[in-house]
């Protein structure tokens, strides 16, 4: 190395510059001209034409008018992104200089030229002109549309999965799908056999999170390039894919036609706001029937709950599992659109002003609504329903010193309850009523009622699936009280108080007759199982910093969980609907738990009746298999207690041996250490001497 850095050169030289070597990787400071061509050759060049518009229909004007022309088309295209330096072009005629009447934006992004096409195309520039704006991109397929129409080949038919096989369980199990670590598996909960049975597993199956559809035909995952559905008879196979490209949220219609995926991007201009792209899709064929692309505020309205302030789901289904509707919440307004054909009804929306939050009937195409006060209180709140699809205002509750409200349907849509906090005439607290609808009664009658204390604070309130009762958790101490109530009979009435119980979460059974008083988190997973019809405590039980609770849709069993927000105790319990604790599965990372739904059953009400008044004869069978493994659950119970008992004889026989073993080596260590023992007499020193003789007296 110092030969060659000491090495010099002039004309006399004989070694040529291009036979040096340098030392791998060495380069002693000198920077090669060839380090610029190398970086050259690893810039990426977009070479699409993706962030390109075409704007068409503009007004055509002489050369003394192109500025200004040129100022009021960058003026009004800007607001959507940015537009690159020598971005606009205007092409202009070679004779007369007078422009074309169209011109080429190109923006810093493709998700901005978007923006900018959604926002403008149809729109007005002046009273004369409508602009036509259309992706760069497209302009080659729309000009080389062939003039002879072939008919598509036709594709052989091919039958569908069967996506309710796993309904035709002979056992009458239920499936769960679990996410821990980077897996997720499909299980069944085989209660009987006191064991969750393995269906189907797959490590990176979803990039964030699984959903069920809401009649469990269907399981959605999601990717960075967008969403799938997964089902089938012979497996979890891959059923459809939806293109959404960094789709983060995903929700289903009720009849599950239409999948909804949501998507932000963030602007390339930081002052602007999130991008925000919702699509809908058809879940069969894939096929997208509507979309929006709009920043996130225009749909940050309301109560916002989602990413960057905007609430999911954005769109909200209602007609029941017609799926014949779906609306949004904007600014003073809500926009029902109708799936026939995509299109707003009436091709315009619900003006409400200062519209805060609106839900659906779960059973009929009508939505409760809510605006708050105005003006201080010159302007009362009220709740309101709508008729769809003709927008008539069925009922109105006029309220007054209204602080909050949220509102609360029953299952069958029979009952509308709406929790109100109003304030007191000074202002200085608040307190809670209640406003019940009878909405399948004439003329809707309202009923207005009160906790027996109302200046508790309401932690919680479930109605019954399916019935006329509901609950309220209520109090302002560490140990809230429980309280039940009927509807029925035309008048609210109270069945009981529970005082001072551990409880902040309240889950009903899907049956109903049963409920959970679940202490989540910060009440460390205590449970209160709880007959309402009976009014008694059935099983009080614990799962230590439980997070989660889900009936499974039958109301036989419950599953508790503690995901990895916690990093001790994670995994799930599968409970009895008394409260026994039949098995525990312990997962590291796990994330989460979800039942699989099932469809409303194909009995009418007659046959179920009949069923329930035949129940002792249909049970027989299902009595006989529930003893033969009750039988065989002994028999393992035995098998299991009797190994635990030769292997406890078999240590403690090892045992004795090991310990007569080490005696027996003590005893003849002692032996050999006795034997080595020799006694030994040595003489010392001899003194003789002659004693005188003593009388004896």
């Amino acid at each position: 190395m110092a030969d060659i850095m000491s090495m010099t050169f002039d004309d006399k030289t004989t070694e040529s510059l291009h036979s040096l070597i340098l030392p791998p990787g060495e380069d002693f400071g000198i920077k090669s001209d060839d380090e610029d061509l190398h970086e050259d050759e690893r810039l990426e060049f977009d070479a699409g034409f993706e962030s390109i518009i075409v704007v068409d229909n503009l007004p055509v004007v002489p050369p003394k008018k192109f500025d200004k022309l040129e100022a009021v088309v960058r003026r009004k295209l800007s607001r959507f992104g940015v537009i690159k330096e020598n971005g606009l072009w205007m092409p202009v005629e070679e004779d007369t200089g007078k422009t074309r009447g169209y011109c080429f934006i190109e923006y810093n992004t493709p998700q901005e030229a978007e923006l900018a096409k959604e926002n403008t195309n149809g729109r007005n520039l002046g009273k004369e002109h409508i602009l036509a704006v259309k992706m760069f991109d497209k302009i080659d397929k729309l000009m080389n549309v062939p003039d002879k129409w072939d008919p598509p080949e036709t594709k052989p038919y091919t039958p569908l999965e069967n996506l309710h096989h796993w309904l035709a369980d002979e056992k009458g199990r239920d499936q769960f799908v679990i996410r821990s670590g980077s897996d997720t598996e499909v299980m069944w909960n085989d209660a009987r056999q006191l064991k969750a049975d393995p269906v189907h597993k797959r490590p990176f199956w979803t990039e964030s999170f699984v959903q069920w559809s809401p009649l469990g035909s269907y399981l959605a995952t999601v990717h960075r390039q967008g969403a799938a559905v997964w089902g089938g008879a012979s497996g979890f196979n891959q059923l459809m894919r939806y293109v959404h490209p960094q789709v983060k949220l995903v929700d289903f219609s009720p009849g599950e036609k239409y999948l909804a995926t949501c998507s932000s991007q963030k602007p390339s201009n930081l002052r602007d706001t999130h991008r925000v792209v919702l699509n809908i899709f058809d879940v069969r064929t894939g096929k997208v029937m509507k979309e929006f692309k709009e920043s996130a505020d225009e749909f940050a309205f309301g109560d916002t709950c989602g990413f960057t302030g905007v609430s999911w789901p954005i769109f909200r289904w209602g007609g029941g599992k017609e799926d014949k509707y779906f609306a949004r919440l904007g600014k003073n307004a809500i926009s029902v659109y109708e799936t026939e054909k995509f299109k707003l009804i009436d091709k315009k929306s619900i003006e409400v002003e200062n519209v805060m939050d609106f839900c659906w009937s779960p059973t009929d195409s009508i939505f409760a609504l809510f605006v708050p006060e105005l003006g201080g209180g010159n302007q009362p709140a009220r709740v309101s329903l709508f008729q769809i699809p003709s927008k008539v205002e069925l009922r109105q509750r006029i309220l007054f010193r209204v602080s909050d409200c949220k509102m609360y349907w029953q299952s069958n849509g029979e009952y509308l309850a709406v929790k109100v906090e109003r304030y007191t005439k000074t202002k200085t607290n608040t307190y809670t009523g209640f406003e019940l609808f009878r909405i399948k009664e004439r003329d809707i009658p309202i009923e207005a009622f009160e906790l027996d204390n109302k200046n508790d604070k309401v932690i919680s309130f479930a109605w019954e699936p399916k019935g006329d009762r509901f609950a309220v958790i209520h109090g302002d101490n560490p140990r809230p009280d429980v309280s039940f109530y009927s509807v029925k009979g035309g008048k609210v009435s109270k069945l009981t108080t529970l005082k001072q119980k551990q409880a902040n979460a309240l889950f009903w059974s899907p049956s109903g007759h049963f409920i959970i008083l679940a202490g989540l988190k910060g009440f460390n997973g205590q449970f209160e199982f709880y007959n309402v019809d009976e009014l008694q405590t059935i099983a009080i039980t614990e799962h230590f910093m439980a997070t989660d609770v889900e009936w499974d849709p039958t109301g036989r069993y419950v599953a508790t969980s503690v995901t990895s927000g916690h990093e001790m105790e994670n995994g799930f319990n599968i409970w009895s609907c008394n409260g026994k604790l039949l098995y525990r599965v312990p997962k590291d990372h796990f994330f989460q738990f979800s039942w699989r739904p099932r469809p409303p059953s194909l009995l009418s009400p007659e046959e179920e009746e009949e069923i329930l008044k035949n129940l002792k004869k249909y049970s027989k069978k299902y009595e006989i298999e529930d003893q033969d493994i009750s039988v065989l659950l002994s028999e393992q119970e035995c098998e299991k207690r009797k190994q635990l008992k030769e292997e406890w004889e078999r240590w403690v026989n090892e045992w004795k041996r090991d310990h007569e073993e080490q005696m027996l080596r003590d005893r003849e260590a002692s032996d050999v250490e006795e034997a080595e023992q020799v006694e030994v007499e040595e003489r010392v020193h001899v003194t003789e001497e002659i004693l005188p003789d003593v009388g004896i007296f």
